[in-house]
């Protein structure tokens, strides 16, 4: 036996308990007073979600360019043209997640304008049709009929025109 007696072996183990449980609360305030101080502000939790949606906006620009570029008499290809509007239809249910958080009185480069927060069910129903007329055009490219593919170019081009039109300051 290591201690002399049995009393002094549980107060030493309840010293060692108490010592523990000290340790363990510091360092768990400590953690949690450093989390607290790396909490985003509302400046930049909002200048985040604005960097967010702009990406997201990129990445349907950087797809769909090759598609206008065809509607307007670059050579056509069909898989590119299926490829990149699938992408945008993959894409396109997340612009109600990217618009839902209010960026209004934050002082953020966007074109963005602020009646986007008011409409939530309006983008909901852009975003499908969206949605829709991508994949509408993904079909007719997945045919290789160009006449038909360019004849759907029209409806999936103007589901982002109708989006702008409305919720985006006009910057053209």
């Amino acid at each position: 036996m290591l201690f002399k007696t049995k009393e002094l072996e549980k107060t030493i183990k309840k010293h060692v308990l108490a010592m523990l449980s000290v340790v363990v609360m510091l360092v768990s305030g400590a953690m949690f007073t450093v989390s607290a101080q790396d909490a985003p502000t509302p400046a930049e939790q909002a200048a985040a979600a604005a960097e967010t949606r702009q990406s997201l906006f990129r990445l349907f620009i950087f797809n769909l360019r090759p598609i206008a570029a065809m509607a307007q008499g670059a050579p056509f290809n069909a898989q590119i043209a299926e490829r990149n509007a699938r992408r945008i239809a993959a894409m396109a249910p997340m612009i109600t997640e990217v618009l839902a958080p209010d960026t209004r009185g934050f002082d953020l480069e966007t074109e963005a304008l602020d009646l986007i927060w008011d409409h939530q069910d309006d983008i909901a129903v852009k975003a499908q049709a969206l949605i829709d007329n991508a994949n509408a055009f993904a079909d007719a490219a997945a045919t290789g009929d160009m006449a038909a593919t360019l004849g759907a170019f029209r409806a999936f081009g103007g589901s982002c025109g109708n989006c702008h039109d409305t919720y985006r300051e006009d910057n053209d």
